[in-house]
């Protein structure tokens, strides 16, 4: 017989032994579960009309230590994102919320694969689900609304902004640099006291200066060499400036001597006590200045009253300047305002240049010589990098691309032979009618839906028609492609030696030909550019950026 209370005491005893390692484990599973990101994504519909949108939005509920990337740019190709909108962050204790809600659209009718997200969380990455998105055509009423043609292409004039916005910034430096130039250049600036005094004339100037030294305080403080040199200077260049006489280089004996010979010749009419007591003055100076001989304060004042009278009168004596003489001193001081206006001129031309040499050197360190030229004097493939680029659709199967100006519908003419393999042909274009810059978009519709296209057949034929348009030397490499959507194709690339347009040299080159297709059609794009142009080659790594084709006809 079975003991059925032993049984229920030996499992309550299991129970007890087994549920504290059983509770720890649902813990750990718990806390991992807690630790590890949810990631849920949706759209808002799976059908829309042709230009509305959808909206997918992804969820992520992360720790909030993570660090966590979202999907940027083209990446739902084959659909457009219009507008990625802001985070969204919900924080419960420690743990974040993250909603990001993405706006896409599409201009093709047709029932479109929204590809799985890649959404990074602390350097791992997290794939969504994808969706299927149909997109239907808007009805057309033919019969009350009338077809018309497709309008040609018209060409729009760009806008000035730009050109008027550097004007305006080069003629608000030029206003600062004149009026610089103006203030300390060719401003008549206010004369301080010692410009004034000298340009007074010659008389009026020494009774002036001899004033200033009666109120000195030279004699005060014993200060005797200094004061009779100053009265000596004065004298001097009195004479030197109004009688002519090379006064301030010579001995006391020199000049009186050129006094007297002055007044023998007659034209100083000076007596000849007048000569003694200015010598007796001169004598006296030299002993003072010289000998270290010191006369009396009344003596020394006495000197410069009768220096004072030897100007008045040497001033007396002199004759009235002739009307040759008054022509000769304006023409004189008619070439001394010239040379300063030459002055003035000489300058601001230094200064100017000095001021464009710098901003130049400035501009050349900051940016680099090679780009100031080329913006100053202009390159061609330049303004085309920094110009407004335009993304659009060409042919079909579509290629979607990004290029600085939009590529031109070309007349294809399909040979016999051709046509038995090709059903439809579409080229598109865009060259530059300077230098070797070119773009080029073909899609081919082949006859037989099933048929796979042959690339190598169709590298052979475009490399044949760039030695048919005299290309020589060409090299070829090849490597695999990838769109950013995930598309594969086929890369070729390399150089040679091309024609250049409207001449029969021929000029280094690069070039680079992709290549996508799938059953019953190819697409290739064609791009050319001039060797070691940088700015070609930041558009080429741009447009190959861009490129996106379809996968299915």
């Amino acid at each position: 017989m079975i003991n059925t209370n032993r049984i229920i005491e030996n499992g309550v005893s299991c129970i007890k032994r087994i549920s504290p390692i059983f509770l720890f484990l649902l813990f750990i599973l718990e806390l991992s579960a807690q630790n590890n990101p949810i990631i849920k994504s949706e759209v808002d519909t799976t059908f829309i009309k042709i230009g509305e949108q959808v909206q997918w939005k992804v969820t992520v509920d992360i720790d909030s230590t993570d660090f966590v990337i979202f999907p940027e740019g083209q990446t739902f190709s084959p659909l457009e994102t219009v507008e990625a909108f802001a985070t969204d962050t919900t924080r419960k204790k420690d743990r974040l919320t993250l909603q990001k809600i993405y706006a896409l659209t599409q201009f093709d009718s047709g029932a479109y694969k929204l590809p799985a997200q890649r959404i990074d969380i602390n350097g791992v990455g997290f794939m969504t689900d994808s969706s299927l998105i149909n997109v239907a055509t808007i009805p057309v009423d033919t019969l009350n609304q009338k077809m018309y043609d497709i309008k040609p292409l018209i060409n729009v004039e760009k806008s000035n902004y730009t050109f008027w916005k550097y004007l305006l910034i080069g003629i608000l430096v030029l206003l600062i640099l004149g009026g610089l130039l103006y203030w300390f250049v060719f401003r008549k600036k206010p004369l301080t006291e010692e410009e004034k005094v000298a340009l007074l004339p010659p008389y009026d100037r020494a009774l002036l200066e001899l004033k200033r030294l009666e109120n000195s305080r030279y004699l005060i403080q014993d200060e005797y060499k200094e004061y009779y040199s100053e009265l000596t200077t004065i004298v001097r260049s009195y004479l030197e400036e109004d009688a002519h006489v090379t006064a301030l280089e010579s001995t006391t004996g020199q000049l009186i001597e050129k006094l007297e010979l002055l007044k023998d010749a007659g034209e100083l009419n000076l007596e000849d006590d007048t000569i003694k007591q200015f010598q007796q003055i001169l004598q006296t100076a030299d002993l003072v200045k010289f000998a270290k001989n010191k006369p009396s304060t009344s003596v020394a004042e006495h000197d410069r009253k009768l220096v004072e009278q030897i100007v008045e009168k040497t001033h007396e004596a002199l004759p009235e300047p002739t009307e040759e003489e008054l022509l000769e001193q304006a023409e004189y001081q008619e070439e001394l305002e010239r040379k300063a206006k030459q002055k003035k001129i000489r300058i601001a031309v230094i200064s100017a240049i000095a001021v464009v040499m710098i901003g130049i050197t400035i501009a050349g360190v900051k940016f680099g010589f090679g780009y100031l030229k080329d913006t100053v004097i202009g390159h061609p493939t330049k303004e085309l990098l920094e110009g407004d680029w335009v993304r659009s659709s060409y042919g079909f199967p579509p290629i979607q691309i990004e290029t600085p100006q939009v590529l031109v519908r070309q007349e294809v003419k399909l040979p016999a032979e051709a046509k038995a393999v090709i059903t439809d042909m579409q080229a598109f274009q865009y060259s530059s009618p300077i230098g070797l810059f070119n773009i080029a978009t073909t899609s081919i519709t082949l006859a037989q839906q099933d048929a796979e296209p042959d690339f190598d057949k169709t590298i052979e034929k475009i490399l044949s028609n760039f030695e048919s348009q005299g290309a020589k030397n060409i090299i070829t490499k090849q490597e695999e492609f990838t769109t950013i959507s995930g598309v594969k194709g086929v890369k070729v690339f390399g150089s040679g030696q091309f024609k250049a347009p409207s001449s029969k040299e021929l000029i280094e080159g690069e070039y680079t030909v992709l290549l996508f297709g799938g059953k019953g059609f190819q697409q290739y794009v064609i791009l050319t550019w001039l060797k070691d142009d940088a700015y070609a080659k930041e558009i080429v790594d741009r447009v190959l950026t861009s490129v996106e084709v379809k996968t299915e006809v």
